[in-house]
């Protein structure tokens, strides 16, 4: 959520910045309550002291045994007025602030303009494609042939956009999501977390998830929790309404859970196969940090993302989001894509974001410095990375002619010494 206090005196600059995301945002409608709060609230000062001024009238008129009926009817007034005005205040505060919740985050001033992904500027590459001599196979036809992939059983328990992985595809599953703990864990200094995998509406309000994206969720009927879309959720909201101490800035977390997403808006994209699931596995990276170096912080999060695609070697690249691509609470996002060899592009695997303290000041989350002041702090997250997009990226670009598929050497470990998936 942005600052009101800032739209308040930056009202050029906040419009110049929304106009490349585009979209409407009621901006003149929020400035127009926002004056009339600041009518009611002079007009609410003045009518309490002249409310003051008559009730000590009125007590000096008794004691000299005159009549104060005037004045008492003149109390009766100024009291009914400043209540009408208060009410009038209530309802205006609760609509200015749904405005503002409606607001996205401001983008990053690094950030290019552009209007959807056609813009987004790529940063680097990692790595070189596979080179097949034969017609190398999507993920669906490989792990089907293998029996470690059923997606028509999956349908049958659940229904459309589920997966079944059994055998040595359920044993790679986990063997990842250990594997991406570890590296985060050893390697790159993140504590790790198990959060609950349900949340309710104020830590899903905290990170921009409500009100505006109800629709893509899961709500439990008749409570107030809701399956998580992503770890972000639980573990940005650990210090929801706290104050943490400056110098454990940065703080760093991974965590793996399941996730769920109702995809509401999809629109029939990714149908078939594994990249977009109601349900799935990702392992999540979070960070709280000082505002004056959140942006290194995002830098070294993208790079310990890549660090697990490096060592499984795979061919990726990463990009820049563009204004118009950008997440609603981000004001600065990197996606690590990596290769398809059957769709011959770059496919989404990891969104590496900044949202400054758009998050912390939804969900009141400060850091105290050494001198007693409280500010909002930065929260950053990035996924470390998404399991089931990692697994059929394995599967595309390890796949070989007779239809097996290779084990990256990093991941052989985590599954017994495997070093190959045959067909059965």
């Amino acid at each position: 959520m942005l600052d009101k206090n800032f739209v308040r005196g930056n009202l050029g600059r906040v419009r110049e910045r929304l106009a490349t995301r585009g979209g409407e945002y009621q901006l003149d409608e929020l400035v127009s309550i926002d004056a009339e709060l600041k009518r009611n609230v002079l007009r609410i000062e003045e009518l309490r002291r002249k409310r003051n001024d008559a009730s000590d009238e009125i007590g000096r008129l008794r004691r000299q045994g005159l009549d104060t009926q005037e004045q008492q009817s003149r109390v009766r007034d100024m009291s009914s007025e400043i209540k009408s005005l208060e009410e009038s205040s209530r309802s205006l505060e609760a609509r200015l602030n749904s405005i503002l919740h409606g607001i996205p985050n401001l983008p990053h001033p690094s950030v290019p303009i552009g209007s959807d992904e056609t813009t987004n500027a790529e940063v680097r590459r990692w790595g070189t494609a596979p080179r097949f001599d034969f017609q190398p196979l999507d993920h669906v036809d490989l792990g089907t042939a293998l029996g470690i992939l059923d997606m028509e059983r999956a349908a049958k328990i659940a229904g459309a956009r589920f997966s079944l992985l059994q055998g040595s595809g359920a044993l790679m599953e986990r063997a990842l999501i250990n594997f991406m703990l570890d590296v985060h864990t050893r390697h790159h200094g993140y504590t790790e977390v198990l959060p609950p995998f349900m949340a309710n509406s104020a830590s899903l309000f905290g990170t921009g998830n409500l009100p505006k994206f109800a629709m893509d969720l899961f709500k439990l009927e008749g409570t107030d929790y809701y399956l998580i879309p992503t770890a972000e959720v639980p573990v940005t909201n650990i210090y929801q309404g706290e104050a943490v101490s400056e110098d454990t800035l940065p703080q760093k977390f991974v965590a793996y859970t399941p996730c769920f997403r109702s995809e509401a808006g999809s629109y029939g994209k990714d149908t078939r196969g594994l990249i977009r699931q109601h349900q799935f596995n990702k392992v999540e990276l979070v960070k709280f940090a000082h505002p004056d170096r959140s942006y290194e912080e995002l830098e070294s999060l993208t790079r310990d993302a890549e660090d697990i695609l490096q060592r499984l070697g795979l061919h990726y690249r990463v990009v820049v989001l563009c204004s118009g691509d950008l997440g609603f609470s981000s004001a600065k996002t990197y996606d690590i894509e990596v290769w398809l060899p059957s769709q011959a592009r770059f496919r989404e695997i990891s969104s590496c974001s900044n949202f400054e303290a758009f998050q912390a000041r939804r969900a009141n989350i400060r850091f105290k410095t050494a001198d007693g002041r409280r500010q909002y702090l930065h929260t950053l997250n990035g996924s470390g990375l998404a399991v089931g997009r990692t697994w059929l990226a394995i599967l595309e670009n390890c796949q070989q002619r007779d239809g097996s598929v290779v084990i990256t050497e990093a991941l052989r470990p985590y599954m017994g010494g495997m070093d190959c998936i045959r067909r059965p």
